[in-house]
């Protein structure tokens, strides 16, 4: 692998990273709220060691080509070098005791997980709680896709990057040029953040909390500036808005370009926007008359948080606006189920995606329907278009290990001391980036009292969810490094 031209891509993502903490820098001189020295900092600290790295590499040239191993490298290690210098503003603050603590909020923030180890968060500086939202809208799209969309100057062809970095079991290119479609994407993401804005605002959250919201709704992350989430509003107005704002989140943002092309039923001509829709409104249906009478005590209430409560997870957002874990068993383990499943790829939502869950049945039937008739050729289509055997052993493989890694995890949680309800809802939580568990780390606890090995590892279990598991997995065979 070319080593400098890698280190001069991720050196650029840093001082990208390290201009927009003059975000944060602007909102602490506004509010003077005594952080802008840690701002500056590590606002410093990050812009300058980016510009060492494109320094030492300038020598790399510029490439029309990056390969495949190259491209997983430098989305692997870029996520994980934004994580460690996106920690800095939160290891500076007197919010964060140590650096595991402050790396743990900013993978958490980048790849949109939302697990959150600050337990008096409405005490804490309205700058540090911007940064702390602003990583997330900045995770959302993926900062990879931000760079191909705003740096056409690194020179790379790009494909591998985008394969690697967008939640997609197969990117959708929507024009010719990667760039064009990347800028494409951010409109729209950009777009509908400027709208829930407004929503919010207009209907009586200051502009603060309203953009703060905004930035966490549309990249599925879900921290909030309140300690109590969504719930702290209790109001059906913000409920229903937000809950609008998620499920678009979900959805694989293409067909978002589609309707605005003019093409009016692209959500109800994709399976897998149907497939998604019909999850969230079949787990509503079912945990609202669960839920009816033992928790609510009329209709309207109770399918009012319900419907919140499951595109919350379902989207892999987090927020809350209830504590799930007083609901009856079978809502519980309904929503247990939901954080394996996720939203749509393409979208901003993590999870296993619903495409591969259908995939997965449809080849299931086909092997079933092959004992009934084994000379019968099958093959198995989504959206009418033929699944090739070499992605589909890829999807096959991919629940394979997401599934592995989840119980493996798990298992060296528990092994630190945690207990089994709570380290099957941690681990569920971080892989599939939705954000709050059950157990310790439930929708009114948080991960701050888990042992700091056990936030390292829900960390990679985060970073390994967000990049699709591959990503992050190869790096750890042998053969990926050699020549």
């Amino acid at each position: 692998m070319r080593w400098p031209f890698i280190i001069r891509i991720i050196g650029v993502l840093l001082f990208v990273l390290g201009l927009c903490m003059t975000l944060p820098l602007g909102c602490s001189l506004f509010f003077k709220d005594g952080a802008h020295q840690g701002h500056l900092t590590a606002m410093a600290v990050t812009t300058i060691m980016g510009a060492i790295m494109v320094v030492i590499s300038k020598k790399a040239g510029n490439h029309d080509y990056i390969n495949q191993r190259e491209g997983i490298a430098v989305v692997a290690l870029g996520w994980l070098g934004i994580g460690l210098f996106g920690a800095l503003p939160f290891f500076l603050a007197p919010d964060f005791s140590t650096y595991t603590d402050a790396f743990f909020e900013s993978v958490s923030g980048f790849t949109t997980t939302g697990s959150s180890v600050m337990t008096n968060i409405e005490g804490a500086a309205p700058s540090l709680l911007l940064w702390r939202s602003l990583i997330q809208w900045l995770g959302g799209m993926g900062i990879i896709v931000l760079s191909l969309a705003i740096l056409p100057f690194l020179g790379v062809g790009g494909i591998q990057l985008y394969k690697a970095e967008v939640p997609s079991p197969v990117p959708d290119k929507l024009t010719p040029r990667l760039s064009d479609s990347a800028k494409i994407l951010w409109i729209v993401y950009a777009g509908m953040t400027l709208l829930l804005i407004l929503f919010l605002y207009f209907g009586g959250m200051n502009l603060f909390e309203s953009v703060c919201h905004a930035l966490t709704t549309l990249p599925t992350g879900g921290f909030s500036p309140k300690n109590l989430s969504i719930a702290h509003y209790d109001s059906a107005y913000f409920d229903y808005t937000i809950t609008i704002f998620m499920l678009l989140a979900g959805i694989n943002f293409s067909l978002h370009y589609q309707i605005l092309r003019g093409n009016g039923l692209a959500f109800w001509k994709d399976a897998e926007c149907r497939f998604f829709l019909y999850t969230v409104l079949v787990g509503t249906l079912i945990i609202t008359l669960n839920t009816w009478g033992p928790v609510y005590d009329n209709f309207s209430k109770a399918f009012r948080f319900a419907i919140f409560q499951v595109v919350s997870i379902v989207t892999t957002t987090g927020y809350a606006t209830a504590d799930y874990e007083l609901f009856p068993g079978l809502s519980q383990v309904l929503l247990f189920f939901g954080m394996f499943i996720g939203a749509s790829a393409g979208s901003t939502g993590g999870g296993m995606k619903c495409a591969r869950i259908m995939v997965c049945i449809k080849y299931c039937y086909r092997e079933l329907f092959k004992l009934i008739h084994p000379r019968s050729v099958s093959h198995i289509k989504l959206n009418n278009a033929l699944i090739p055997e070499e992605l589909l052993r890829s999807i096959l493989g991919f629940i394979a290990l997401y599934i592995l890694i989840f119980v493996m995890a798990t298992t060296l949680l528990s092994a630190l001391g945690v207990d089994l309800l709570t380290s099957l809802g941690a681990v569920a939580s971080c892989i599939g980036n939705i954000g709050p568990g059950f157990g310790t780390v439930g929708p009114v606890e948080n991960f701050a009292h888990l042992p700091q090995a056990g936030k390292w590892l829900l960390s990679w279990c985060m970073l390994a969810g967000r990049l699709e598991i591959y990503t992050v997995i190869i790096l750890l065979v042998p053969e990926f490094w050699k020549q």
